[in-house]
């Protein structure tokens, strides 16, 4: 009997801070290089956006410091858990970017990690501005508000 594939489990990794930290201008869908032992960890749901940030190295848009764990029964195969990962983009794309990383204040910010349908690991990132402390506290008061009205509800 052929083993079937359980199609209704999603992996989607949230960075959750980014809304809060940052005004999330333009967003894209990026696809990441991974090696095998980082592809099973994900899909076992082991990440985390802790500290990570992208930038251009050469005309490339690489994401650094996100933390994939070790692949349990990796052995001596396993990867570098914080190791720098190419992110894949089309040349238009990393034109526009680019472009806008050269005006003061902006960045790229990744956003979240997920499995497509097809299987292949993905990275939505955006084009960002940080925000003020005044900014954040028109956050928290929103937030706030919309818990009471729920409560009330």
């Amino acid at each position: 009997m052929a083993k079937t594939k359980d199609k209704n489990k999603t992996i989607n990794i949230k960075y959750r801070k980014a809304e809060f930290e940052y005004f999330l201008l333009t967003r894209y869908t990026a696809g990441i290089v991974l090696t095998g032992t980082e592809i099973k960890s994900i899909r076992a749901g082991k990440a985390s956006f802790t500290d990570s940030f992208c930038s251009f190295t050469n005309g490339e848009l690489w994401l650094h410091n996100l933390h994939i764990s070790h692949y349990l029964a990796g052995s001596y195969n396993n990867h570098e858990p914080k190791r720098d990962r190419k992110l894949l983009l089309t040349k238009r794309e990393l034109r526009k970017i680019q472009a806008k990383l050269n005006e003061k204040g902006f960045t790229v910010v990744p956003i979240s990690l997920y499995i497509n349908e097809n299987g292949y690991a993905k990275v939505d990132i955006a084009i960002a501005r940080g925000k003020k402390m005044y900014d954040k506290r028109e956050a928290i008061e929103k937030r706030d508000n919309m818990r009471t009205m729920n409560v009330e509800l």
